[in-house]
């Protein structure tokens, strides 16, 4: 019989140690110690050499493919996250802020994917099965495929898989379940650990996908151990402003689908709505002839985007600590054109407060949106508006250079079909081939920031 050990695990980082500590040695976090019981590796798990299967190893070559038949769960934004719909044996994890909606978007697909005759089976360990039916009542998710039950307990959920044989799995969420083989709470590093590697083992074997809710921390992180992401096939994060109606599903991870591949949803009464024209809806309220406000394209997997970029620039009432404060827009990198822009344009920003924000609560990280960004710091700075029809495309240097971007051509198809009339963009592009196809919009090749902002103000 397995010894039972007892050791301490930081619930923050999973460091493990023999005795009960006050500080973590690996992430240095106060009283996150906790004890946890674990079985000590007996006789029992030692294989002999010899019994493993020969048909374990074999060549590449041999190996039969995947055909990778997806299973598509009825809402176009979440086929398109998940690269066309559900592989068989992948394993989901969506993740998100609480309220934020992933309880609805897994309820609302399921229910679409049941009425198109896939038998799912959706075990919440948070809600009743009489709660589960009042919110899909709502959603319009009811139907005789859909099985609901409430159950915490891992060894009793995959009995009741091998009963009931569903087509997709659905655990709501993977912090609430257990394992008998470990005695910590539901919700630990070791519980979450352990459970999702029974639910990896049993899909795989089973070929069935599933998907997992998890819980994110107070950084924005899924909690749990960091091999919970690296476990499961994909990762999507579930994104949002408060203050907003509409909703973003960005893929972090995706074994087989383009990342980072990203969904627009907007939220209603009647649930989760998606978006198929999402540059319409962020470029709606643009105001007109605004100084500071710029037209950008940015992609999101392989779909491109064009949304408002908004600069404000002040003087600051504070001396020598000016504000620099950017809301979708890495901090940092705007505080690198700011320091581009004051040394090879010579603008004088050091005793200006500058606010960058990009419309519509989205979050934009690509270079790409670089020269957008410092054309509407300039802006603001000279209180000069710009064409409304004109749209900014390239990366800065840190010598003032206009740099190419990928996928210029998809970028420049987006602006084109929404009507924008101008287009700067860097000067290596070939630009024959472009114009060609884009008959209808002006080119405007540069090759420093200082030549745009000559085009363009």
């Amino acid at each position: 019989m397995a010894k039972t050990l007892i050791e301490y695990v930081c619930q923050t980082c999973g460091h493990r140690a023999p005795k009960w500590l006050g500080k973590c040695p690996e992430c240095e976090s106060w009283n996150t110690l906790a004890e946890e019981k674990t079985k000590g590796s007996g006789s029992s798990r030692k294989k002999l050499i010899g019994t493993l299967d020969s048909k374990s190893v074999q060549p590449v070559t041999k190996v039969e493919a995947l055909t990778q038949s997806r299973l598509v769960t009825g809402i176009g934004e979440f086929d398109r996250t998940l690269g066309g719909g559900l592989v068989e044996g992948s394993l989901v994890l969506i993740g998100g802020d609480p309220g934020i909606g992933k309880s609805t978007l897994l309820l609302q697909s399921m229910g679409e994917m049941a009425k198109s005759g896939a038998k799912v089976l959706y075990v919440s360990g948070e809600e009743s099965p009489a709660q589960i039916k009042l919110r899909a009542d709502r959603l319009g998710a009811l139907s005789d495929n859909l099985l609901v039950c409430s159950e915490i307990c891992i060894e009793d959920v995959l009995q009741m898989v091998e009963q009931v044989q569903p087509d997709a799995l659905v655990l709501d969420s993977i912090q609430t379940f257990y394992t008998t083989d470990l005695q910590s709470a539901p919700g630990s590093i070791g519980q979450v650990r352990e459970v999702a590697f029974k639910i990896f083992q049993y899909v795989k074997k089973q070929a069935m996908p599933a998907l997992l809710i998890g819980h994110i921390t107070k950084d924005g992180a899924i909690a749990g151990p960091k091999s919970l992401e690296h476990i499961v096939d994909t990762v999507i994060y579930f994104e949002g402003e408060k203050g907003h109606s509409y909703r973003i599903l960005r893929a972090i991870k995706n074994r087989f689908g383009s990342t980072p591949e990203i969904g627009v949803f907007e939220m209603r009464p009647e649930g989760l709505v998606g978006v198929e024209n999402p540059s319409d809806i962020f470029l709606s309220e643009r105001p007109a002839d605004s100084a500071g406000s710029i037209i950008v394209s940015s992609m999101e997997g392989s779909r491109p985007l064009l949304v408002e970029v908004q600069a404000l620039v002040t003087s600051s009432s504070s001396i020598g600590m000016p504000r620099r404060m950017s809301a979708g827009f890495d901090h940092n990198r705007t505080s690198l054109l700011i320091a581009i822009m004051e040394k090879r344009l010579g603008l004088n920003l050091q005793g200006e407060d500058i606010f960058i924000n990009i419309a519509g609560g989205l979050k934009v990280s690509e270079p790409a949106v670089d020269m957008g960004v410092a054309a509407a710091i300039a802006g603001s700075f000279r209180n000069q508006s710009v064409d409304p029809h004109t749209v900014l495309i390239g990366e800065v240097g840190l010598t003032g250079e206009v740099r190419a971007v990928m996928q210029l051509e998809a970028r420049l198809a987006e602006v084109a079909r929404l009507g924008f009339k101008r287009c700067i963009v860097p000067h290596s592009i070939k630009g024959d081939k472009l114009i060609n196809k884009n008959s209808s919009l002006s080119l405007i090749s540069v090759k420093t920031l200082s030549e745009a902002f000559d085009a363009v103000f």
